[in-house]
């Protein structure tokens, strides 16, 4: 039997982890625009879990048609529609009481956004995106932004609110469309919160490099030798450069170019597997061949496979001592089941049920790993399941 104090040790280790996974900041940018490295795992859960309302006007469909797009070039499995309907995602681009963020003024999104989600109980993402507001908006305008989307988070615990920054317009770093998003990026990362960052996405090309000292605009020009006009396109000297239909896809892409409707569309879809619960960084996806066991040694660190795991019966930890105890909880911190292991084999597996032997749901679980022969080191980390 458990002693008591490593349980204990245990419970505290997954309020940590828990508070680190879901209480810092998620901010969409240009580095969440590679496509490849998001698991299709979560890809597929986003599909299956998310109901989103997107208000927005020309400049917020860049998301859209670039997702539009994204189907033709990359498939079915980024398929979205009003509903969710045969098994795509669930995204609907309409709230009805206001255009976007600022029109018909600072506010109406608000009262709009009660409005829908009062009447639609199933909504569980909120995203607005701006027009050209934020190129005059105050200070003081944002802020009220800010507030008022604080105040919709308290009200809907169960939703999820994403932020955005507004559109290039060739103001540069001193102008007040940037100082203006660089507010709303300070506020999301000191208060945890989602960012959709529109700006920084469209200062990038897919190589990494920056234009956003380059005076861009909206259309991806920008003035290549500091004199003042905007001389050079970015968007469309990458597209000339690379192969279309492999390295980028043709779309609607309003005031700009089809490569800045791709971007955002990759965006959109980090966005959507990390508000379905992917960490961001783990890029292994359940179908990937189950690796070689690697012999424990100093330092050495337990490698969890499949992670998330989807329709799989079991998962492997591997890299093990001779004897480890593993402990899964859930989320409220709940002991789930309890593997253990005394012999010199390296891994051992979990058939993801519960004490009782009933499989559990799906959703985030936690594991604290205890070595008996190592002063009781523990290790800990998560699994996601998808069933």
């Amino acid at each position: 039997m458990r002693k008591r104090i490593k349980i204990l040790i245990s419970i505290i280790s997954i309020l940590i982890l828990s508070i680190s996974a879901y209480g810092a900041s998620i901010v969409i940018n240009h580095t969440c625009v590679n496509l490849t490295t998001i698991p299709s795992a979560w890809v597929d859960k986003a599909r299956q879990d998310l109901h989103i309302a997107y208000g927005h006007t020309s400049h917020g469909s860049q998301l859209t048609t670039g997702m539009t797009g994204l189907v033709t070039f990359k498939g079915q499995s980024y398929a979205y529609n009003s509903g969710g309907t045969g098994d795509a995602l669930d995204l609907r681009e309409s709230i009805s009481g206001a255009s976007d963020l600022g029109n018909p003024d600072f506010t109406a999104w608000e009262s709009a956004t009660r409005d829908y989600l009062d009447a639609h109980s199933e909504i569980n993402v909120i995203i607005w995106s701006w027009c050209g507001q934020v190129s005059s908006a105050s200070q003081a305008n944002i802020n009220t932004y800010l507030n008022l989307m604080d105040g919709l988070e308290d009200d809907y615990p169960n939703v999820k609110f994403v932020y955005m920054t507004g559109h290039l317009d060739g103001g540069g770093l001193t102008g007040n469309l940037h100082l203006r998003n660089q507010q709303i990026r300070d506020y999301c990362n000191a208060n945890d919160k989602i960012l959709y960052d529109f700006e920084d996405i469209e200062s990038y090309d897919p190589d990494g490099t920056y234009f956003g000292d380059k005076n861009p605009d909206d259309g991806c020009n920008y003035d290549s030798d500091g004199n003042g006009s905007r001389d050079g396109n970015w968007a469309e000297e990458w597209q000339d450069a690379h192969t279309e239909g492999v390295d980028w896809y043709n779309c609607s892409a309003a005031h700009s170019q089809p490569l800045n409707a791709n971007q955002k569309a990759y965006g959109a879809w980090w966005l959507w597997a990390r508000l379905a619960g992917w960490d961001g960084v783990d890029t292994i996806v359940p179908d990937d061949p189950e690796p070689e066991p690697a012999l424990p040694g100093p330092g050495s660190k337990t490698r969890i496979h499949p992670n998330p795991c989807k329709n799989n019966s079991r998962v492997y930890f591997r890299n093990l001592q001779s004897r480890a105890n593993v402990d899964i909880y859930d989320l409220s911190g709940n002991l789930i089941n309890e593997v253990d292991k005394n012999n010199s084999s390296t891994s051992l597996y979990w058939d993801l049920t519960n004490k009782e032997g009933g499989k559990i749901a799906s959703g985030i679980y936690f594991y604290v790993i205890t070595y008996p022969d190592d002063n009781n080191r523990i290790e800990k980390g998560k699994i996601a399941v998808i069933r």
